[in-house]
């Protein structure tokens, strides 16, 4: 099941930059604008984790958060321009699982995220997720845009590569020693028949592509239609 994200942003550049990115991941989106609207989102509805600038016109992010502190404890990321301590005490000392100072680099939001999510216990060791692929490493099950996947074991472990490695481009070298293993020492190709058997299920039947292939360097995992 995807994760729902609120993020309360009033600068609407960063907050649409923020959705793209989050939706890129997997994630269901909401923006809030203001403090007061937020607030009401945030209470009347349940979220997995909430990102909350701290400059907000109405009430301001402290406030937000005092108030879904009251009777939440949904994780809560809180950004700010300002690189001032106390603010950053402040948020941390009101209930805030983490902060960051902007500009901030996504990877850095997307692992505080990650640590915040586990924390709480919202994010399944055994559950794999991208884009609407998610993968079940218990039962071996694999499921995209709803619709269950029939894989074999090796399809299932290159898929699971792929994903997590998603959006870096990875060698047929790389994939077989990961994949098949060191030892390995059958036809050369088999990575990319492999790869071309994993389009037939992963792929061909949708419109949207994350397979792709990179001329001369090897394969990568990631949204063709999103690319940052």
């Amino acid at each position: 099941m995807k994760k729902k994200v609120l993020i309360i942003e009033d600068e609407k550049q960063i907050a649409r930059f923020l959705q793209l990115e989050f939706e890129h991941e997997g994630y269901i989106v909401a923006i809030e604008y203001n403090g007061h609207s937020g607030l009401k989102n945030a209470l009347e509805n349940n979220y997995d984790l909430i990102i909350l600038d701290i400059m907000l016109p109405g009430l301001n992010g402290i406030e937000v958060l005092k108030k879904i502190r009251e009777t939440s404890d949904m994780p809560v990321i809180m950004l700010t321009a300002k690189d001032e301590v106390k603010d950053k005490v402040t948020g941390l000392d009101t209930g805030a699982d983490d902060y960051l100072t902007k500009p901030f680099s996504i990877e850095e939001l997307f692992a505080r995220v990650r640590a915040a999510l586990r924390k709480k216990g919202k994010i399944n060791p055994d559950i794999l997720q991208y884009n609407d692929i998610v993968m079940d490493l218990l039962k071996y099950e694999v499921i995209r845009d709803g619709k269950v996947i029939e894989l074999t074991k090796k399809e299932f472990d290159l898929l699971k590569y792929l994903i997590l490695n998603k959006n870096i481009v990875l060698s047929r070298e790389q994939i077989l020693e990961n994949v098949w293993g060191y030892n390995y020492f059958g036809e050369t190709n088999v990575v990319d028949v492999y790869i071309r058997y994993l389009r037939s299920k992963i792929d061909d039947p949708f419109d949207k592509k994350l397979i792709q292939t990179v001329r001369g360097v090897g394969y990568t995992l990631r949204d063709e239609n999103n690319e940052t």
